[in-house]
């Protein structure tokens, strides 16, 4: 077998073993194995990318180990040897224009992939969306359903087939909401609500996590979503009414401490809870107009002041934990768990 040919077999097994080898581990790289609509337009989108890549890469290292073989050190060797050889029109033709052309067409299909995967834009669907209204706390997930008037921590049941509207909020560090096989992330922050759509197109459990790191407890901040028919849907819903406790603005108070908790359900929530959350962060950085705000570092607690002729919202006379240095509010917290008796009032 000449080199030339021993060159041929030997990329050609190397591509096909990169490629089994990757096929092999997609099944464990929950990203590649999407069951939704914008997972699946993601996963595509990163698999023409890579193809794209791939263009550029394999040509480059097979020339490379072309020219080393060539161009070897040998006695008898034939290889043409031009040591002031300095400039080839067609080589510099060709690999800059190939790039170029790759950059173009990956610039079109970014422009094109925004707009489309855009996390506000609302999923097409002949079903009414689902709104959940989500908040990251220090070390775990509120979701309440505001339509069903009913909330969970760490825990997500959703209809299949059915656009899920999430509406995103913190009530402490930063965190990121990411249901992989779902869709992307989004950033959760405090005194911002931000709107993110998903849909599971079939049954299933599919795991949740918050993708920014919050301190001590970070690796605890999964959660899961569970995906069910319609009609089980309902009746989880009917079954969360009737069983389960209220959740109360004081529960809410013990539930934003820092600390892991288990799963819950709530039978009922504070009406504009999630708005009361959003908005005392908003009043901190810049009240409308008929309020002043005064912020004391007294025992890591802020007071809001009403000024002359303005009314605090209902609910925003809570008092909201802040922390005095980044120990505090992140791997310094206190740690506790969460007591359900102190979470919520018996219906």
């Amino acid at each position: 077998m000449n080199m030339s040919k021993f060159i041929r077999l030997l990329t050609t097994s190397g591509v096909l073993a990169s490629t089994a080898l990757f096929a092999s581990g997609c099944k464990s790289m929950i990203v590649f194995d999407p069951k939704g609509p914008i997972g699946m337009h993601q996963r595509d989108l990163i698999y023409f990318t890579m193809l794209l890549c791939l263009i550029l890469l394999v040509p480059v290292l097979i020339i490379t180990a072309w020219i080393v073989w060539r161009f070897r050190d040998k006695k008898g060797n034939n290889a043409p040897y031009q040591p002031i050889w300095s400039h080839s029109t067609k080589l510099e033709i060709t690999w800059w224009s190939i790039p170029i052309l790759v950059i173009l067409i990956l610039a079109i299909v970014t422009v094109r992939y925004t707009y489309m995967l855009d996390p506000a834009k609302p999923i097409t669907s002949d079903k009414k969306a689902i709104t959940i209204q989500a908040t990251s706390l220090d070390w775990k997930w509120l979701f309440q359903y505001p339509d069903q008037g009913i909330a969970t921590v760490n825990h997500l049941v959703i209809p299949e087939e059915t656009p899920i509207k999430f509406e995103l909020t913190s009530d402490g560090p930063m965190n990121g909401f990411w249901v992989p096989q779902l869709g992307g992330m989004i950033y959760t922050m405090s005194g911002m609500a931000t709107t993110m759509y998903l849909q599971a197109d079939e049954p299933g459990n599919y795991m949740g996590t918050g993708s920014n790191f919050t301190g001590r407890e970070f690796a605890k901040m999964g959660f899961t979503t569970k995906a069910v028919p319609q009609a089980e849907f309902d009746q989880w819903v009917a079954d969360a009414k009737a069983g389960g406790n209220a959740l109360s603005e004081e529960g809410y108070q013990a539930l934003a401490k820092p600390g892991t908790s288990d799963k819950m359900t709530f039978a009922s929530i504070p009406s504009g809870l999630f708005e009361r959350i959003v908005h005392v962060y908003s009043m901190s950085r810049g009240a409308p107009p008929g309020y002043t705000q005064k912020a004391q570092t007294l025992s890591g607690e802020k007071a809001i002041e009403k000024s002359e002729g303005g009314q605090l919202p209902p609910g925003n006379n809570a008092q909201k934990d802040t922390p005095d240095d980044f120990e505090s509010f992140g791997s310094g917290h206190s740690h506790h768990k969460l007591d359900n008796k102190h979470m919520y009032h018996g219906k």
